[in-house]
């Protein structure tokens, strides 16, 4: 029987590379690439992804990427395998192997997560990624019939989704930060909105360390 799997790597771990690039609209997006998942090693988990099991839940994945389905990752680490709407913050554009790992680009989505997440990052914030799927796992620890449901940008794995939330929270209860938070999502795109956000999650992010 196939059960929810999540992994947590932290920002050294996954090797994370921070990567902008301006489409041909002249818009810049800023994009997450490193290791998403692990292979031929136990992790902290006690589980064993083999990279032959890695190597086919990529080519999946890529399959489904390349037929136009958006894959898309939430802030935070949800415990059931749906993806939350409300909690987008970017989707996946690629993945592939490396050695015995994958590697995945997560590309930044002008959500309102996803402004949280850039603001955090460009604040020299370091979030690591979590793999999100399913699959069987043996007595001995090891994962087979192993499928990527997503890839979700998380805390260190010492407090798996902790500061992302505690953000989140300070902004709701802020003074200023909820109407920062309505303007970014019904007003997507505005410059001078998307200013006004990334401001006031600046001084949130300095008031919390």
């Amino acid at each position: 029987m196939k059960t929810a799997l999540s992994e947590h790597l932290s920002f050294d771990q996954a090797k994370i590379v921070l990567e902008r690039d301006e489409g041909s609209d002249g818009k810049k997006s800023l994009y997450l690439n490193g290791i998403c998942i692990q292979g031929d090693i136990r992790n902290a988990n006690q589980r064993v992804y083999s990279s032959r099991e890695i190597d086919r839940a990529v080519k999946t994945l890529n399959e489904q990427i390349s037929g136009g389905y958006s894959v898309l990752g939430e802030v935070d680490h949800p415990q059931d395998l749906k993806i939350n709407l409300d909690r987008v913050s970017h989707m996946i554009t690629k993945m592939w192997m490396d050695g015995p790992n994958g590697y995945g680009k997560l590309k930044i989505l002008p959500t309102p997560m996803g402004q949280l997440v850039s603001t955090m990052l460009e604040s020299g914030v370091k979030l690591g990624v979590s793999s999100r799927g399913s699959g069987e796992v043996d007595g001995g620890g090891n994962v087979q019939g192993f499928e990527i449901i997503t890839v979700d940008v998380v805390a260190q794995p010492s407090a798996p989704g902790a500061y992302p939330t505690a953000v989140y929270e300070h902004l709701m209860n802020n003074k200023g930060g909820y109407q920062a938070y309505k303007i970014a999502q019904e007003v997507k795109g505005d410059p001078q909105a998307q200013k006004y956000i990334s401001e006031s999650l600046k001084r949130i992010i300095t008031g919390l360390k």
